[in-house]
């Protein structure tokens, strides 16, 4: 039996993010533009803390919002 490894490449995680939570919205953006209500509800993170984390990865230009969606730049 054979190990199969994926044939897509994921994006590796930006070296200049330190905090847990940054890194799990950062991966969770990964699969595609998403609300502030989806992050919250699928990470159970409040949104305060998610406006933060967001806005720190938009100041570093790892992140974009287009209308209500925040998605990987």
């Amino acid at each position: 039996m054979s190990v199969q490894r994926p044939t897509t490449t994921a994006r590796e995680l930006p070296t200049e993010l330190d905090s847990p939570r940054a890194k799990l919205v950062y991966l969770y953006l990964q699969r595609g533009g998403a609300s502030i209500d989806d992050l919250q509800s699928d990470l159970e993170v409040k949104k305060i803390t998610l406006y933060s984390i967001l806005s720190t990865l938009r100041e570093r230009g790892l992140v974009q919002k287009q209308g209500g969606q925040f998605a990987v730049a």
